[in-house]
């Protein structure tokens, strides 16, 4: 499994790369494991301001469905279009092509919160 250094994680498994007042969200390469074959992503949250821990969005493999929570608090910007032809761009690269939204910080405090690398593979046994 991959698990880049320069990134942030969350314990329900998303990651955060953080470029001044903005941030990428994705989930792990874990989760997409845990997952399998991701189908379909939605996310109805563009434009709104998600508080930390909420959901913003779905994430739906071939058996299961499940919720995808903010990593801090913010104003979603954008959802990544090009997963809605290739969902399996997240199976397939995480980190890269299958990020799911950007978002604008709203408390940067909330980043000293989230796991570092090696905190996240402790979480998940790694």
């Amino acid at each position: 499994m991959n698990f880049p250094s320069d990134l942030k994680y969350t314990k329900d498994h998303e990651w955060v790369k953080i470029n001044g007042n903005e941030a990428t969200v994705g989930v792990t390469d874990f989760a997409q494991q845990e997952l399998g074959d991701i189908v379909y992503i939605d996310i109805s949250t563009v434009g709104e301001t998600v508080e930390k821990e909420q959901v913003f969005g779905t994430i739906e493999a071939v058996k299961t469905v499940s919720d995808l929570f903010m990593p801090i608090s913010g104003k979603v910007l954008e959802a990544n279009k090009d997963i809605d032809s290739a969902p399996e761009s997240v199976n397939n690269d995480p980190y890269g092509k299958g990020w799911i939204i950007k978002m604008s910080i709203t408390d940067a405090k909330q980043l000293d919160e989230l796991l570092s690398v090696d905190a996240y593979k402790k979480l998940i046994g790694a």
